[in-house]
């Protein structure tokens, strides 16, 4: 997922200033991901990111007036991504597993640093609650895939907490959970729920 951060595609956009105006914050969010990357998120200034980003600093505070402004519209377009992978997996069940497992796994994709970097803009929303609404973006998103296999919500809070878990290990370690093993503990997990009596029968498949 450690891509370009985008909102709208900037060459979609007719007005000119409209378009220039996205090209600058799709400049200036890549280079605070940068940033993030190589030196950790305390290092984001408007200084650095200008300097990251090769322009004036009074460029980053025409688009963004304060720091917490620029993490928010970084945080957002790192959070639509992901949202939009997990709302547009496939409607059978457990190709939708396989790849929300996927996503976990291998969606941050080869540069774990840019990953870590994505998980680390995350937890900072743990002490910046401007970031908050974006978090819950997230966890509404990933609470409603969740409830096609366990309509319970207090069932589906392990699943949901494991691939959490998951989500981190993929960042940190050494060879990271390959996406068939996230896949095979979460349908374990929702399997484990429904063989409990916890809730109703969810599609299921071998593991």
């Amino acid at each position: 997922m450690n891509t370009a951060y985008t909102s709208d595609d900037p060459e979609n956009i007719s007005d000119g200033r409209l378009r220039k105006g996205e090209q600058r914050r799709r400049l200036l969010v890549n280079a605070t991901m940068d940033v993030i990357t190589n030196e950790g998120v305390t290092a984001v200034s408007q200084r650095r990111v200008a300097a990251e980003a090769g322009v004036p600093p009074s460029t980053v505070t025409y688009y963004y007036a304060t720091i917490d402004d620029l993490l928010v519209d970084a945080l957002t377009r790192v959070n639509n991504a992901y949202v939009a992978v997990v709302e547009g997996l496939p409607e059978d069940p457990d190709e939708a597993l396989r790849g929300f497992a996927t996503l976990i796994a291998e969606g941050v994709g080869p540069d774990r640093a840019h990953a870590l970097a994505e998980m680390e803009l995350f937890l900072l929303a743990a002490r910046r609650p401007a970031l908050g609404e974006q978090v819950d973006c997230w966890y509404d998103a990933v609470d409603a895939f969740f409830a096609l296999y366990l309509p319970d919500p207090a069932a589906r809070a392990g699943v949901i907490a494991a691939s959490d878990g998951y989500l981190l290990r993929c960042c940190v370690m050494e060879p990271p959970p390959s996406a068939d093993e996230v896949y095979r503990a979460l349908r374990r997990l929702i399997d484990r729920e429904r063989d409990a009596g916890t809730t109703p029968a969810s599609p299921s498949a071998p593991v």
